[in-house]
Formats: structure tokens, sequence, C-alpha cells
């Protein structure tokens, strides 16, 4: 049976494939290839699940696919089977099916009808990969899929801003979750020093005699697992990008944000549980950041004024309780909590649009009067108002992640303002040539002290360049080219850090270049012509909507999307950095963070939102 498991990957693939091709306005022709596709996976899975439930339903992997291998580092692609897959894998094909077909109608003579069904199908692919996933290096493949699709469900109504904003703002919150997932796969290599696969994590002995002499460094990819599910699943402190993103078409916050996507950090805890399971400290710690996420998503979700954001506090707090059940290990009772959750969710957001007209006209005709809380019979009245304020202002989490998150960045990267061209060619340029020069020509006459301090001084450079990156307010192509340049940076770090075969540089810098060349030709041709800057949003997808698409894959390509060059290369940079070199894995770890956030500001700002010409409609700021 482990041969069949390719196939629930291949054949959503195959339907995404043919979809490209449908014409914008052949909608039946469009809805009919996703109904095959996932009706097609969805008989497929159930007939599987059958087989395995009546055969001796054990593990089943799949012979693991080497995709790169060097002396130091092997990248394998693995699928696995078991009753956890099994769950997620009815849940969401049952979910996704039934999800489509009320898509056909909802979103009949939508302009972006087309663009929807790719984007489920998508969608689809990486779930798929996600669950399917026999390593955390096949799982970051789905899980990244997952990432670039919700952005692109969110900005769906891509002519208003608040979709668009929302968009950018739940992107950088699950590239959180993204960098997350990295460091535990950097640290879990120098750990295992293999591919270490779910299945060999389920050998008690081998996990035991590991973590007794590492401790520290099982704590580490254990916290780093859990910062990836909480961002992934809307925990503390990120659950206020849940709501956010019900700014996309009712479908897919059902699809997305109520059934199936929000549980993947439920699922990546469920795959890690036997590494964890034994370090008694951390388990208290999932349990407490789901029972705190429980009892504040409760609260908020009561007084919420929109029903999508009570449905999406109210699945928060349930997610809470899941992420409880995990950490004492009821795996059981979390699996049948996960599928329960999905489908009242997903039932829940389907009908909200029909329970919002029913109860505007209701209340005309039946008026209730206020009741007294559960909270004003037990608490003062200035602790009950007090209580509702801090409900009401979601606790403030929004302005947590701006106050100790974001605008700490923002404000080192404005401190950087005298970076710009001319300082770049005459200055960091040259220095970086003179770098390669050392390395490869003359790396005896450098000392071993200056050496050692050569790697973080080279990745902290690349760390200037993204801050300014990212906070650069008027030039797009200034911001390009010092995302391309922090590229340079981190892998010239590496390069000096370890002695290794200069291919695999080659490799990582082929996609930068490649993917940096195409985006900065493609911006010039547009500032030929249109007003290109960093100010607001310009919408020029709406004129030159072949430029954003290509622009588009350019910026999926140069921020490591799978399985581009630079997805491998990044990979392969942080197999060159040493369990003990923490600073240089912080300065890596933040380049590529703020490096993606960098790069969708890029293309949001300059290709979606309202269009900056008076003589287009102006839409609605909101969805």
């Amino acid at each position: 049976m482990d041969q069949l498991l390719p196939i629930f990957i291949l054949l959503p693939l195959l339907g995404y494939g043919i979809s490209l091709f449908v014409p914008d306005k052949k909608e039946d022709t469009m809805s009919w290839i996703t109904f095959l596709t996932i009706g097609l996976h969805e008989l497929f899975a159930f007939g599987f699940t059958i087989f395995w439930l009546l055969g001796d339903h054990k593990l089943q992997t799949t012979k693991e696919i080497t995709l790169l291998q060097t002396d130091q580092y092997k990248f394998d692609f693995t699928l696995m089977f078991d009753k956890i897959t099994a769950v997620y894998l009815l849940t969401g094909a049952f979910l996704t099916f039934l999800v489509t077909v009320y898509s056909r109608y909802y979103l009949h003579r939508e302009g972006g009808y087309k663009r929807f069904f790719n984007t489920i199908l998508f969608f689809y692919i990486g779930y798929n990969i996600a669950i399917f996933s026999g390593n955390l290096e096949t799982l970051f493949i789905g899980w990244e899929i997952l990432g670039i699709a919700s952005f692109l469900l969110i900005a769906f109504y891509r002519d208003r801003y608040l979709p668009v904003k929302n968009a950018v703002k739940i992107f950088s919150i699950y590239r959180i979750g993204d960098v997350g997932l990295i460091l535990a796969m950097w640290m879990s290599h120098h750990l295992w020093h293999e591919s270490i696969t779910f299945e060999k994590l389920d050998n008690f002995q081998l996990v035991s005699d590991q973590l007794q002499s590492h401790t520290w460094i099982g704590v580490f990819i254990s916290v780093m697992i859990l910062i990836s599910a909480a961002a992934k699943s809307a925990q503390l402190p990120f659950s206020s990008w849940l709501p956010r993103a019900m700014e996309g078409p009712t479908p897919s916050s059902a699809i997305f944000y109520g059934s199936l996507s929000v549980h993947l950090g439920v699922f990546l805890l469920l795959r890690t549980f036997p590494f964890w399971e034994h370090q008694f400290s951390v388990r208290i710690l999932i349990a407490l950041l789901g029972l705190a996420t429980t009892v504040i998503a409760i609260g908020v979700a009561r007084v919420q004024s929109s029903v999508k954001s009570q449905l999406a506090y109210a699945s928060i707090a349930q997610i809470g309780l899941i992420f409880v059940e995990v950490a004492a290990g009821f795996h059981i009772l979390a699996l049948v909590h996960f599928a329960g959750n999905a489908f009242l969710r997903t039932y829940q957001l389907l009908v909200s649009p029909s329970i919002v007209s029913y109860l505007i006209k209701e209340q005309f005709y039946k008026f209730i009067p206020r009741q007294k809380s559960m909270e004003g019979k037990l608490l003062s009245n200035k602790m009950e108002y007090a209580l509702y304020i801090m409900c009401i202002k979601e606790w403030n989490l929004d302005a947590f992640m701006y106050q100790y998150l974001w605008n700490p960045l923002k404000q080192l990267g404005k401190k950087m303002d005298f970076l710009n061209l001319p300082l770049l060619l005459w200055f960091f340029i040259p220095t970086y040539l003179i770098g390669l020069y050392f390395l490869h020509f003359a790396e005896g006459f450098i000392s071993p002290t200056a050496h050692a301090y050569l790697p973080v001084t080279f990745a902290f450079f690349g760390l200037i360049m993204v801050l300014k990156a990212f906070s650069e307010r008027l030039h797009a192509r200034l911001s390009w080219v010092l995302v391309i340049m922090n590229h340079f940076w981190i892998a010239l770090a590496a390069s000096y850090n370890e002695q290794f075969d200069f291919l695999q540089v080659y490799i990582y810098l082929s996609g930068v270049v490649i993917a940096g060349a195409g985006g900065w030709v493609i911006l010039n041709w547009l500032k030929k012509r249109e007003t290109v800057n960093l100010d607001r949003f310009y919408g020029h997808v709406y004129e030159h909507p072949v430029a954003a698409f290509l622009f588009f894959v350019c910026c999926l390509a140069l921020s490591g999307f799978p399985i581009t060059p630079t997805f491998i290369g990044e990979d392969l940079i942080f197999s060159h950095i040493h369990e003990n070199q923490v600073v240089l894995a912080l300065f890596v770890a933040l380049s590529f963070i703020i490096d993606g956030l960098a790069i969708i500001r890029i293309y949001a700002r300059v290709f979606l939102g309202p269009h900056s010409k008076n003589y287009h409609s102006i839409a609605y700021r909101s969805s």
C-alpha cells in the first residue's frame, strides 16, 4: 500500500496543472475540473483508508527520495500514513469537496472565479504534502505552500485596501512560524546528524539516548516547534491574525481558518509528540499556552460584533483546548476534537451570511433585554467592565505584536536611511568583492581571530540590508536590490564559517540571481509606464496582469518557495551553522524572516490594492 501514497500528491497536482490552462470565463469547466480532482481524491482516500483499517493498519512509508545530498546534508522527500494522517486526510478531503461545491454558486460571475479555484487546488496540494510528510523537510514544503495560498485567498479582493493589508500582516505571522520550523530542522540536523524521519522518532530508546546528553538542544527544538505551531494555529501571542484572515471569501474562510489550515499547528505537535513527550517542562508550557489562549479567546468571542470574528475566536479557543489534550497525551481525543471543530466551524462559516440576514430581520420583531452574564454574577461591576473593555480590544494582542516586534524592526530599518544605491555601489559591493577574493585566493592571510568574527559580521551586513528593504517607504527598486544583496552576504557568511563545496553556494545564488534579475527587469519596465513606489498601494495588477504574475513568480523564487534553488540553498546555509553559533543563527534567521516580508510587501504595494488612477472604480475599503 505504501506505493500508492504518492497518488495523494500527484492527483491534486495534476488537477491544478490542468486548471491553469482553463480560460477565465469558463466557469463550468473550471468548477468541474476542481470537483473531479477533489472528488476522485476523496473517493481514493476513503477506499485507501478502509483497506488500511481492514488490513494490519500499520504505519505506511514510502522510500526516501533524495532531492539533494552533500557530505554533511541530505534533503529527503518521504511520505507516511498512519492514524493521524487518516483523520486529517478524510476530514480535509470531505470539507474541501463540500466547499468547492458551495463556491461554484457563491462566486458565480465573480471577477476572480478562476483564480479562486486555482488557489483552492494549490492549497490542497500543500495540505496533502503536509499531512503525508514523513520528515520535517517534507512537512516544510507543504507548510510553505499553505502560507502562500493563504496570502492569495485573503487578498482575493485585491482591489480593496483591508484585504490586501491584512494578507500582508498574516503572511508576516506565518513567516515567524516558517523560521521557527527552519531553526527546529537546523538544530535537529545537528542533533541526529541526518534528516530524521517521524518513523524514527517513534523509537523511544533512540530519542531518550540523544536527549539525555543534549537536554538543552532538545528543549530548543521543542520550543521552536511550539512557536511554529502557535503561529499557524493562532495561539497566544499570535491570536489576532485569525479574524483578520476572514477578509477573504466566505468559502476560503471556512476551509482555511475554520477547519483545515488553522489546525496544522495541532498536526505538527501530534507528529513531533514522541520527541518532546518526556520533556515535562515543554508539556507544561504547551498546556499552559493552550489554556491561556482558550480563556482569553472565549471572552473575546463573546463581545465581537462580526459573525466571522466570533467564529474565529471560538475556533481559537477550541484549538487551545486541543493543545492541552495533545500535551496531556490524549491523542485520540485530540483527533476527534479536531474533526468535530473543523466540521462545525465550516458549517457555521458557510451559513453565516444567511444567519446575519435572519438576525437583522429578527431584531425588529423580537427584542430581548440584556441578561445578567456569568461574569456579572461573579465579579463586581468595575471588574466586569474592565474585562469587557479588554475583550473588546482583543487584549491588545495586535498592539503587542506591533510594539514589541514590528515597530522595533521598522525603527531599526529607519536608522539605515543612509543606505542608497551609490553607497551600495561604492562601499558594500566592493567590500563584498574583497571578501570574496580573500575567501578564494588569500584566506591564509586572515588571522584566526579575525576569521572567527567574519561570518557574524557578514551576516550582520545582510541583516542591515534586509532591515532597510523592509522599512523602505519610497523606492521599490532599491528595496528589491537590498533583498538580493542580503542573500549574497548570507552566502558569504556561510562560506567563511565552514569549508564546503562551493557548488552549494552556486545552487543557492543561482536562484537568487535569476529571480532577482527577473524582478528588476519587470520593475524597470513598469517604472517607465507607471508610478512604482512603496508609499501606498498602487493596484497595477489591473492594467498589467502579466507583469504582476511574472513578478509574483520572481518573488516566490527569491523568498525561497519550495522547491526552488533558493529554498534548497537556505537549508544548505543553515546546515553549515554550528549548534553553538547562536548569534550567527539568529542573524540568518532574522534575515530570512524579514526578507520574505520585504518581498511580499513590494509585490502588494506595487500590484495590489485600490488603483492609483482615478478613472478606475474605487472598491469598498473592506470585504
